[in-house]
């Protein structure tokens, strides 16, 4: 039997009586789940758990679910994601959802087989190298394939070096959140390295040359004084 603990599912649903089955039965079949109860705090949670697949209401507090949806994509975010439909959709807005990006729909109420099934699809459809980490992004007028290490501006192909990816890459998976020049040069350069925190600095200035529309006065890397720096967008 394949190991299903190596997957992670993040349930939005803000029918607490709902989500709390959808929990027992997807942690019984051996999945690593987490659960929110409204649409607002979807995206940052998704840049930092990296679940392999979303079951998303549509109706929420907050942005909606085809809103979540939409902002997921936007962001080059390609986790599958199974919409909920608390009443019998209609068929307009099954096509604008398929149209933002969701992969699948399950009207409520809904058999638990079915479900499980339809994830277990979903899962199996997954290449191997898109199921842990963050591999695209979109901000502003920048596109980045982590993967590929291939980034554009406004169309224009940037000249990146490895290390500004990795260092983008941590910014953005902690994104709003401040992330010490400490633990940058831990995860970028290792501590056996030794680095100096200037050269963190050193990299954020050509990171903001190459990203920020007015490096002087940076929109998305900021600086926050004595700690380290936090990205936005």
């Amino acid at each position: 039997m394949k190991d299903t603990s190596m997957y992670q599912i993040l349930i939005v649903e803000d029918d607490q009586d709902l989500a709390a089955v959808l929990e027992m039965n997807l942690s019984k079949e051996g999945y690593t789940v987490f659960k929110v109860t409204e649409g607002d705090s979807v995206v940052d949670l998704v840049i930092q758990k990296s679940p392999h697949l979303i079951l998303l209401d549509i109706i929420l507090p907050g942005e909606s679910g085809f809103d979540v949806c939409r902002e997921l994509r936007q962001k080059g975010l390609e986790v599958p994601i199974i919409m909920l439909s608390g009443k019998r959709i209609e068929e307009v807005d099954r096509v604008v959802g398929l149209e933002i990006g969701a992969d699948d729909y399950l009207t409520k109420p809904f058999g638990m087989h079915e479900l499980l099934a339809r994830v277990r699809v979903h899962l199996r459809r997954q290449p191997s190298h898109s199921r842990n980490g963050l591999h695209r992004y979109h901000f502003g007028d920048v596109e980045i394939d982590f993967d590929n290490f291939s980034a554009t501006r406004d169309d224009e192909a940037l000249n990146m070096t490895p290390k500004e990816y990795e260092i983008l890459r941590l910014l953005i998976s902690s994104r709003g959140e401040l992330v010490t020049r400490d633990r940058l040069l831990d995860v970028v350069w290792g501590y056996d390295i030794y680095p100096t925190t200037r050269t963190v600095d050193n990299h954020i200035l050509k990171l903001r040359k190459k990203l920020e529309e007015n490096p002087a006065s940076p929109k998305h890397i900021l600086s926050i004084y004595g700690e380290g720096y936090k990205f936005v967008g």
